[in-house]
C-alpha cells in the first residue's frame, strides 16, 4: 500500500512527530490497512475499526511505552500493534509463528499487559499504578481501554471499586459502541444506551459514586473532542474515567450496519466489503449448531428446558433458543460466575438448564462450579463449546485444560462425545433429568456426518465402546480427536494389529471395558486433545496403577506448554495428535513390540 504517512510511522516516537491536522490522514490511512490485511488473512474486524481514532491519540498524546496503556480484550488492538512497530509483519498476525491476535508482553514492550479474556484491564492497570505510586513515580500514567460489554464484568466492578478509594493516577477509558462480539446485555447497558455525545444520563452518575472524576461523553472518533478531554483529565489527580461513544466497524459500510457478522467476518472484498462466498452446500453441521438446533428441538416438547450463555448466544448458537423461547433462554453477558451460580438457582427449582460456555472461559467460573453447582449435587447440564485447540485465537483461548479441571470435582459427570450424532443423544439424555450435573465436551468447527438428525437415542452414562479389534496394541480416544485416529488406522499397513475404543466419559470411566482392555493389551495408548497433565489419559493410567494392572501406557495430548496460534491442523500436528503424527506413533510402538 502506497500510504503517505502511515509507511513512515514505525514507534509512536514517529506518530508524535506529526501536525495534529495529520492525523486524520493517518487514520485514513490505518483504517484502510487494517480492512486491506484482514480482508485476505482473516481475523477481528469491527473492534479495531472503531478505534482507531482513539487508538493514535492515546500514542500521540501520552508517552508510550513509559505511561502504561492496558487493552481489554484486544481485540480493538490492532491499530495499536501496526503503530507500535508490527506494521510490515502484521500479515503474519494470528498465524503460526506469527503476531498473537491479542496484546502479549513478550511480543512488544507497548504491550504492556497480555490479555485475550474480557474485564481485567482496570485491575492490571490500577496494579501498576500502585506499584508507579509506591516506587515514588506519580506522574506515570496507567490507561486501562474497556469496553461497555466488558465493563459490566464483575471483575471490571471489583477493579473501579478498589480504585476509587486510591489517589492512583489511574484513567479508565470506556470505548462504548454498545456491543461486543454480540449486542450488550443488560441493566448498565440501558444506564449507557441514555448517554449521548456531551450529555449525560439524568440519572446519578454511577462511576462519580465511586469517586472517579467523570468526563464525557464525547465522540470517539473526533480528535479535538479527544485531545480536550485529556487535557483536562490531565489536570485531575486520582483516579479518572472517559466515556467516549463509537461505532463499532467505522469506515466500512457493511461492518457499520452489520456489527455482529464483522465481528470477525472471515475473508471480504476489502472494496466492496462484501463476504467472499464459502460453499456450505452438503457440509456437515457446525458442533455449536448440533447443540443449538437440538436444544431448541428438545426445548419445544420440555417447558422446564433453560438456556443460559454468558455473552455468546451467537459463538454457541444459543441464539436459536432465544429468538424461539425468549423467555427462556438467558444472554447474562460478560459474567461466567454469575451464569454459572444462576443455572444452579433455576436447578434448585427444577428447571433443566444448559449452560453454555466456551471451555477456556468456564476457567473463569471455577469456584461457582465446585461450590455452586458440584457441592450441592445440582445437576445443570454444562455444554463445553470449543474444547480442544481453537486454532488461530491461540493461548488464551485454547480449550485444553476442562478436562483436567473438571475430572477432579465430585459429583461431576464428564462426557465426550465423538461426533454430531452422539452429542445430540448425550444432550437428548440429560434432558430427560440426572441426579448429578455433566459436562458435556466439542469442539469449535464441523464434525464429518450430514444426515446427523436421527431419532434420539437414550445414552448409557460411563459406557465407553469398542470400535476395532486388534492383535498387539489398543487405542483408546477420548471424544473427536477420534476422527484423526481413525485416519490413521487407515493409514496403517497392519492396522489388524491395532484395537480402537471410544472412552465415551472421563467420568465415570468405563471400568468393565477398561478391565477387557488391560487384560487382552500390554501396550494401550491413549489420544486426547486436552493436557496430558490431569487428562483423561491420567485418569486411565491411575485406574491401571490402582487395579495392579501391568500393561505399558502411552499418553498423547497436549504437552506442558502453553500453545500458541496458528490452525488447528498445524497446532495438532506441534503437540503429536494429528492423524500423521499419530501414524507416527503407532508405528512405532509396533515395531518395538513385534521386534523385541
Amino acid at each position: 500500500m502506497a500510504s503517505r504517512l502511515l509507511q513512515n510511522i514505525n514507534s509512536p516516537e514517529d506518530l508524535r512527530k506529526l501536525d495534529k491536522q495529520d492525523l486524520l490522514q493517518v487514520a485514513k490511512e490505518l483504517r484502510e490497512f487494517i480492512i486491506d490485511i484482514v480482508a485476505t488473512k482473516e481475523g477481528h474486524l469491527g473492534a479495531s475499526l472503531g478505534v482507531v481514532e482513539l487508538t493514535i491519540a492515546l500514542h500521540y498524546y501520552f508517552k508510550t511505552p513509559e505511561d502504561l496503556l492496558v487493552w481489554d480484550v484486544g481485540h480493538q488492538a490492532y491499530g495499536h500493534k501496526i503503530l507500535t512497530g508490527r506494521r510490515d509483519i502484521f500479515e503474519t498476525n494470528r498465524k503460526l509463528n506469527g503476531l498473537s491476535g491479542f496484546p502479549k508482553r513478550s511480543e512488544s514492550i507497548f504491550d504492556t499487559f497480555g490479555v485475550g479474556h474480557s474485564s481485567t484491564s482496570i485491575s492490571a492497570a490500577l496494579g501498576m499504578a500502585i506499584a508507579s505510586k509506591l516506587n515514588g513515580n506519580s506522574e506515570k500514567n496507567h490507561i486501562a481501554v474497556i469496553g461497555d460489554a466488558s465493563i459490566a464484568s464483575g471483575m471490571a466492578f471489583e477493579g473501579l471499586n478498589h480504585a476509587g478509594v486510591t489517589k492512583a493516577n489511574l484513567w479508565v477509558i470506556l470505548n462504548d459502541n454498545a456491543i461486543g462480539i454480540d449486542p450488550s446485555v443488560g441493566a448498565l447497558k440501558a444506564y449507557l444506551s441514555k448517554s449521548k455525545i456531551g450529555v449525560k444520563p439524568k440519572q446519578d452518575n454511577m462511576i462519580e459514586a465511586l469517586n472517579f472524576h467523570y468526563s464525557g461523553p464525547i465522540d470517539g472518533h473526533d480528535f479535538e473532542a479527544i485531545f480536550k478531554a485529556f487535557e483536562e483529565l490531565e489536570k485531575v489527580k486520582g483516579p479518572k474515567f472517559l466515556h467516549l461513544i463509537t461505532k463499532k466497524g467505522k469506515g466500512l459500510q457493511q461492518a457499520e450496519e452489520n456489527q455482529v457478522t464483522y465481528h470477525a467476518p472471515g475473508k471480504f472484498d476489502k472494496t466492496t466489503g462484501e463476504l467472499l462466498p464459502k460453499n456450505n452446500e452438503n457440509l456437515s453441521p457446525k458442533f455449536q449448531d448440533v447443540f443449538g438446533l437440538t436444544l431448541v428441538e428438545l426445548a419445544k416438547t420440555n417447558e422446564q428446558i433453560i438456556g443460559i450463555t454468558p455473552a455468546m448466544p451467537t459463538g454457541s448458537s444459543l441464539k436459536y433458543m432465544m429468538n424461539e423461547f425468549p423467555d427462556r433462554a438467558f444472554d447474562v453477558g460478560i459474567a461466567e460466575q454469575h451464569a454459572v451460580t444462576l443455572a444452579a438457582g433455576m436447578a434448585t427449582q427444577g428447571k433443566i438448564v444448559f449452560c453454555t460456555i466456551y471451555s477456556t472461559f468456564l476457567q473463569r467460573a471455577y469456584d461457582q462450579l465446585i461450590h455452586d453447582v458440584a457441592l450441592q449435587n445440582l445437576p445443570v447440564i454444562f455444554c463445553i463449546d470449543r474444547a480442544g485447540l481453537v486454532g488461530a485465537d491461540g493461548a488464551t483461548h485454547h480449550g485444553i485444560f476442562d478436562l483436567a479441571y473438571l475430572r477432579c470435582i465430585p459429583n461431576l459427570i464428564i462426557a465426550t462425545p465423538s461426533n454430531e450424532i452422539e452429542l445430540r443423544n448425550i444432550l437428548y439424555t440429560a434432558s430427560l433429568g440426572l441426579e448429578n450435573p455433566i459436562a458435556i465436551r466439542y469442539p469449535r468447527g464441523r464434525g464429518l456426518i450430514t444426515d446427523w438428525q436421527k431419532d434420539f437415542q437414550k445414552v448409557e452414562i460411563g459406557k465407553g465402546k469398542k470400535l476395532q479389534s486388534g492383535s498387539e496394541l489398543a487405542i483408546i480416544s477420548v471424544g473427536t480427536i477420534r476422527t484423526e485416529v481413525k485416519e490413521a488406522l487407515q493409514q496403517l499397513q497392519q492396522p489388524e494389529k491395532v484395537a480402537h475404543y471410544d472412552l465415551g466419559f472421563v467420568k465415570p470411566l468405563d471400568e468393565k471395558m477398561l478391565v477387557e482392555i488391560f487384560q487382552q493389551y500390554k501396550t494401550v495408548i491413549t489420544v486426547e486433545d486436552g493436557v496430558i497433565s490431569g487428562g483423561a489419559g491420567e485418569a486411565v493410567l491411575a485406574f491401571a496403577n490402582q487395579h495392579q494392572f501391568t500393561s505399558k501406557i502411552i499418553n498423547l495430548g497436549i504437552p506442558d506448554q502453553f500453545i500458541e496460534q496458528g490452525t488447528t491442523a498445524e497446532l495438532r500436528d506441534l503437540a503429536g495428535i494429528s492423524a500423521e503424527r499419530i501414524l507416527e506413533k503407532f508405528e512405532q510402538v509396533l515395531t518395538k513390540l513385534t521386534t523385541r
